[in-house]
């Protein structure tokens, strides 16, 4: 029998996932594709998009969403249990796409694919990180390496990584294929800097390409035919590395994620406006979610990462459905001053 492939869509928060496999059901070339979105945080904001896409290769009872945390740490609990319904259906999808959470590791994810029962029927066709270029080259994902070099010499047992460039590294390390996306916001010598980074990154060297707006041929996502289930062991993350022979358990603890809910919008515009600040003054990494913006028929989408920000028009309200304007705020655990955030945001509606 042949197996299954397949793709595990990876990359950290907000840089692109979802707006890459919506273009990639609009074009999939006849194939019918059973989708697995993972997210982190309790709106199923990515999923809900998906859906609203009304692609012909994907209907809505082939869009599987998975709300209980990063599909990383709930491998055994949630992702086997989906794929062996998955496969037990008359119908068997032609292709298998799974978006992780912006925060999952895909190692976990992809070594789960060796599960018996799983492993007959279905081969990972390749990992593909997603890269948001724009924050690479804003430094978004990487330290001051030369104040850390000085401050190595006074402690020895620093911890000379962040959990987001820890992060980073993990997922691409984990690529069969490195899409650089967002690249239209750069001009040539920042996409340079964006491929140094990703190079020095990683000591793997996966093809890499580059993307607007997270527009690439199915043809070029799908079909790699890796088996990457299968070499999996030679890209560990981090947390492997720092755990190798001995039990443990992965955790999220550094981020956290919170929903802050509205009434309609009076102005849209002047509301996106004043949440930059307000995202800029807390650091909020990723902020995404639906509002009812007043006298409009349809949903606005709204999603942030940092202070950059894009909305528009997916779809109309459903007959019968609640109208409501609903955020999901993501960022570090340490740095989120909850309380004071959600305050701010309710004030700007």
């Amino acid at each position: 029998m042949q197996k299954i492939p397949a793709t595990v869509i990876t990359g950290f928060l907000g840089a692109g996932k979802t707006t890459m496999i919506r273009n990639l059901l609009s074009n999939a070339g006849g194939k019918k594709i059973a989708l697995i979105i993972n997210e982190f945080g309790d709106l199923g904001v990515d999923g809900d998009v998906l859906k609203g896409c009304g692609a012909e290769a994907c209907t809505e009872d082939d869009i599987i969403e998975l709300n209980n945390g990063c599909i990383c740490c709930t491998v055994a609990d949630d992702f086997i249990p989906t794929m062996e319904k998955l496969l037990a259906r008359d119908v068997k999808p032609d292709h298998i796409v799974i978006e992780t959470s912006g925060l999952a590791l895909p190692q976990p994810l992809v070594a789960a694919f060796n599960w018996p029962g799983i492993k007959t029927a279905v081969t990972v066709d390749g990992v593909i990180t997603v890269v948001d270029s724009a924050a690479v080259a804003a430094g978004r994902f990487a330290d001051d390496h030369d104040a850390l070099d000085a401050q190595r010499k006074e402690d020895e047992g620093l911890d000379h990584e962040s959990p987001i460039e820890e992060l980073f590294e993990d997922q691409l390390t984990a690529a069969d294929l490195i899409v650089l996306n967002k690249t239209d916001l750069l001009d040539a010598a920042g996409i340079q800097s964006v491929r140094d980074a990703v190079n020095a990154a990683t000591s793997r060297k996966p093809k890499m390409i580059e993307a607007r707006n997270g527009e690439i041929p199915a043809s070029v996502l799908l079909g790699l035919g890796v088996g990457t289930e299968s070499d999996i062991e030679n890209r560990k993350s981090h947390h492997e590395l720092e755990h190798e022979g001995a039990p443990h358990d992965h955790d999220h603890d550094e981020f956290e994620s919170f929903i802050v809910e509205l009434g309609a919008l009076k102005d849209a515009g002047a509301f996106v406006e004043a949440l930059k600040p307000v995202i800029n003054k807390h650091d909020i990494l990723r902020l995404k979610g639906f509002a009812d913006v007043a006298g409009k028929p349809m949903r606005l989408v709204i999603q942030a990462v940092g202070s950059r920000i894009e909305t528009y028009f997916d779809r109309p309200w459903a007959p019968g459905e609640a109208r409501a304007t609903r955020l999901v705020v993501i960022g570090l655990h340490d740095e989120m001053d909850d309380a004071a955030i959600m305050a701010e945001i309710k004030a700007l509606g």
